[in-house]
Parts: structure tokens; C-alpha cells; sequence
């Protein structure tokens, strides 16, 4: 290189070096992305009868899922039908994320996220679900756990909590009649729901999301009943409203359609009230 005065100067140039610090840069980046991607994935842990049906191939032989998505779905199935003794838990599904991170506790995965097994009836398979699943992780839970059941004549029926303020209508009256049950099926369900179709422009998000479109592709006969409620932790009015849903599936569980005080108390806590400024 010439100076305005005539000196040549030898250099070499900087984008060897600037590119090279882009490389790094960039594998590191990848390597972080990498790591974050391990620990975001969702796992399944099954007992060891179930996981050596798997690993031989084997699916699990199921006609029916029943999947609780919420506080008050997942009380709901506790309080009416998982008292009983004949229900042996037969797996969990551990899922990290920002939100499922902060959780605390002793064992807060497996109980988060539970699969029960009928003892009399194998093949009817019921699963709560009370941890936040993040967007990125909705489709790889539901292609890993309906990859492990047969989808031969399965039924899949979800019960899912939702707030009433997101629910959408012109009529007052129905908004403020709350809790109340909506429901959406796939097009292989030939059954009659027990409530009203959820009318647009309301959706279904989440988990209950994720399943119903994917048991929409893969032609599985599927009910989401969604319950609207105005309140925010368990209540056993909320819980109750699930109960024709209960109904509908008598036919494949045994459920206490009047359970104890007790039983009722056990389940449902008073909610946190951290936050009222006359406290």
C-alpha cells in the first residue's frame, strides 16, 4: 500500500482476522443453541414394563386417552376418577422451560405431567398435565407421546382449563354464566358432544391445540372440552362442570360422580391472594 507521500507499507488485511472472529463467534453461538435446544427437549419416562414394550417395538394397546390440561381439569379426573384404587402411574414426562424452571418443590416434573394406566382395563390411559409446555415444545410432546399408543380405534378426549375473559361473544349473558363447557372434535369423531361447538372466532391454544391437530392429520377420533371460568386456581364448581365429559366415558372408566367433602377438600386449595392490597 502507497502513502500520499510515496512509502509503500506492507499490511495484510483485516477481514482474515474479522472473519475468523465471525467463525467463533458463530460455532459458539451454535454450540449455545445447540445446548439449549438438549434441555428444552421433552422426555418421557415410562415404568419398566412400559419401557420394555417400547423398546421391543411395541405400542401400548390403548382405546381410550383421557388428557387433563389445568389445574381444574387434572383435579377434576383426581377427585372423580383417579380415587379409586384400580389406577397404577405408569409414567411422567419431564419438561424444562422458562416458566416449568422456576417451578420448586420435590419431584415437580413427574407430578406436573402424569400418566395413569387402568389395572382392569389396560388399554384406557389417562394423563394430567398441570406444568406450562412453551410453544417450542407442544408439537415434540405430542408426536412423542402419541407415538408410543397405537392409534387403531383410539379415542382421545382432552379437558382443558381456560379463563372466561378469553372467551369471545356478544352475548353478556352466556359470558357472565360461567364456569361453562365448549367443545371442538376432529373430523373422525362420530360421537355427540356434550356441549355446544366453541363458536369463532374463539380457539383453542396450547396443548389441547397441539393434539387436536395433530389427531386431525392422523384421522383420530378426538374431543376438546374446554371449560370457561372466572376463577383463577382449582374450585370445585369449575372441577364439576367437567362431569358430563366424565359421563360420555362410562362406558371405558369408573368414576364417582358424588365424592366426599373431604375428597373435594383435598383437592381443591384456596387460592394465593398474595397479591390483594388489603392484605
Amino acid at each position: 500500500m502507497a502513502t500520499f507521500f510515496g512509502e509503500v507499507l506492507s499490511v495484510y488485511s483485516r477481514a482474515v482476522e474479522e472473519d475468523e472472529e465471525e467463525l467463533d463467534e458463530n460455532e459458539e453461538d451454535e454450540e449455545i443453541r445447540r445446548e439449549l435446544e438438549e434441555k428444552r427437549e421433552v422426555h418421557l419416562h415410562w415404568s419398566p414394563d412400559v419401557s420394555e414394550s417400547l423398546k421391543s417395538g411395541n405400542k401400548l394397546q390403548c382405546s381410550d386417552f383421557i388428557l387433563a390440561v389445568g389445574h381444574n381439569a387434572s383435579r377434576c379426573l383426581s377427585a372423580y376418577v383417579l380415587t379409586s384404587e384400580n389406577w397404577d402411574a405408569v409414567g411422567h414426562a419431564s419438561v424444562w422451560n422458562e416458566r416449568s424452571g422456576a417451578v420448586t418443590g420435590q419431584n415437580s416434573e413427574e407430578s406436573a405431567c402424569v400418566f395413569y394406566r387402568h389395572k382392569d382395563n389396560p388399554s384406557v390411559l389417562v394423563c394430567q398435565v398441570t406444568c406450562y409446555i412453551a410453544e417450542d415444545q407442544l408439537f415434540q410432546w405430542t408426536e412423542k407421546v402419541f407415538d408410543c399408543l397405537q392409534h387403531r380405534q383410539l379415542n382421545v378426549t382432552v379437558l382443558s382449563d381456560s379463563s372466561v375473559a378469553e372467551y369471545k361473544t356478544a352475548d353478556y349473558v352466556c359470558s357472565s354464566s360461567a364456569p361453562f363447557l365448549r367443545s371442538l372434535h376432529t373430523s373422525a369423531f362420530s360421537g355427540q358432544p356434550v356441549c355446544r361447538s366453541l363458536e369463532q372466532p374463539n380457539i383453542v391454544t396450547g396443548l389441547p391445540a397441539a393434539v387436536l391437530n395433530h389427531c386431525e392429520v392422523h384421522r383420530i377420533a378426538t374431543v376438546v372440552y374446554q371449560c370457561y371460568s372466572d376463577v383463577i386456581g382449582p374450585d370445585s364448581v369449575t372441577m364439576e362442570t367437567f362431569k358430563p365429559a366424565l359421563t360420555n366415558l362410562g362406558k371405558s372408566i369408573q368414576f364417582d360422580m358424588s365424592p366426599s367433602t373431604d375428597v373435594l377438600r383435598k383437592f381443591v386449595r384456596t387460592t394465593n391472594i398474595q397479591s390483594n392490597l388489603y392484605i
